[in-house]
């Protein structure tokens, strides 16, 4: 135990600075105003779903939470229910059987609300979708509206933290 203090203590505290807002992502009006910012005091809730992706993103996702990223130190969380949210962030196509539960998760929750699409695959259904599957409905901005669409396949921390900054700036 003393030894790994002593490399910590070495070492010191090893976390990257959180990139800046890029507003080639924004796809629609959606953002934050200063006065919403100031009611959240900084922090941001983000209800994450999955509506059919190959799980690529959410390793990405998962990332972020690690200390290298130090998600939590700029106050982002993620929370279990989509009516403590204030950003939903969906991977991955629609897909048919998860299209109205994706829906559902947007309407229950509270306004102003924020919708980050990750990948390509939320983007426009990506290599999923191509050829009309029968199985896909399509890209996020299909059956939801979409604020801030990140690209890559799968995407990288640094580029999804990077979208969600983009989308809580005005």
């Amino acid at each position: 135990m003393y030894r790994i203090l002593k490399e910590i203590i070495r070492n010191g505290i090893r976390t990257e600075r959180a990139p800046e807002p890029d507003p080639y992502l924004k796809t629609g009006e959606g953002a934050l105003d200063e006065k919403t910012l100031a009611t959240l005091g900084g922090a941001l809730s983000i209800r994450h779903v999955d509506a059919g992706s190959c799980n690529g993103c959410e390793l990405e996702i998962h990332a972020l939470n690690n200390p290298f990223y130090a998600l939590e130190n700029l106050g982002i969380q993620f929370v279990a229910s989509p009516r403590h949210a204030d950003m939903l962030l969906v991977t991955g196509p629609v897909s048919k059987h998860m299209e109205e539960a994706l829906r559902l998760t947007y309407e229950a929750m509270p306004e102003p609300r924020l919708v980050v699409a990750l990948g390509d695959c939320g983007r426009d259904g990506g290599v999923f979708c191509k050829r009309g599957n029968y199985a896909c409905a399509g890209g996020v901005s299909q059956v939801v509206p979409v604020d801030v669409m990140v690209p890559g396949c799968p995407p990288e921390p640094e580029a999804i933290l990077q979208g969600i900054l983009t989308a809580t700036k005005p």
